[in-house]
C-alpha cells in the first residue's frame, strides 16, 4: 500500500504543477525533486511494519471517592485546603501526577507548616513516581509525622501509600499507629480498624509463604 500511495501522490503532485501553469524550464526541477523524494522513501521507508495505535502519555485513574471522604474527615472539610486537594484530585484523576505533585508542592510554599499539605505532597510524589514511596515522598510523610505527631492523617495516608506501592509489611506499623491516634469517638475509627485487620492477615499469610 504504501508504494501504491506514493504512485497516486506523485502523480498527482504532477498534475497540479501542470494545472498551475509551470513553466517548462521549471519541470525538470519539479520532476527531480519528485523522484528525489521517491528514492529517501524507497531506501528509509518501512511499509512492511505493521500500523500501531498510538496511546495518550496520560491516561485516566478510576475516581475514589472513599479515600476523598477519609481524607476530609480526618483533615477537615471546607478549608482552604479544599482548593489544593480538590485541584490536585482533578489532576490525579485525568492522570496528570506530575502536575498534581508540582500544585501540592506550591501549597506546601505557601504554608510550610500544615501537616496536611505535607501529607498529600508526600501522596501525590508517591503516585508520580509510579506508586512507589520515592525518597521525596517519604520527606514529605516524614515531615508531616513530625508536624503533628498525634494527628493519625499522616500515618495513616503513609501507610497507604506502601500499600498502594505493594509494600504491605512496611505498612501495617503506620496504619496500627494512625489507629492508636484516632479518636474513640472519630466516624472513620471502624474503617481504619477493619483496614488494619486486612492488612495485618494478608501481611501473616505473605510471612506463610
Amino acid at each position: 500500500m504504501g508504494w501504491i500511495v506514493l504512485i497516486v501522490l506523485g502523480v498527482f503532485a504532477f498534475g497540479a504543477l501542470l494545472l498551475l501553469g509551470l513553466p517548462r524550464s521549471l519541470m525538470s526541477f519539479a520532476g527531480a525533486a519528485l523522484m528525489l523524494g521517491a528514492a529517501g522513501y524507497a531506501l528509509q521507508a518501512r511499509p512492511d511494519l505493521p500500523g500501531a495505535p498510538v496511546e495518550a502519555s496520560k491516561k485516566a485513574v478510576p475516581d475514589e471517592p472513599a479515600l476523598r471522604e477519609l481524607r476530609g474527615a480526618m483533615f477537615g472539610r471546607f478549608t482552604y485546603l479544599d482548593g489544593y486537594f480538590f485541584a490536585s484530585d482533578a489532576l490525579m484523576r485525568q492522570g496528570d501526577m506530575e502536575r498534581a505533585a508540582r500544585l501540592m508542592l506550591g501549597g506546601v510554599r505557601a504554608s510550610p507548616n500544615d501537616a496536611a499539605m505535607w501529607t498529600w505532597l508526600g501522596f501525590a510524589l508517591s503516585e508520580a513516581d509510579g506508586r512507589t514511596v520515592s525518597p521525596a515522598a517519604g520527606i514529605a510523610f516524614r515531615r508531616a509525622v513530625a508536624l503533628a505527631p498525634r494527628h493519625p492523617g499522616p500515618a495513616f495516608f503513609y501507610g497507604m501509600a506502601h500499600v498502594r506501592a505493594g509494600n504491605f509489611a512496611a505498612a501495617l506499623p503506620w496504619w496500627r499507629k494512625a489507629l492508636e491516634l484516632t479518636p474513640p469517638g472519630s466516624s472513620y475509627r471502624r474503617d481504619l480498624a477493619l483496614r488494619v485487620e486486612l492488612l495485618r492477615r494478608v501481611v501473616e499469610l505473605q510471612k506463610r509463604d
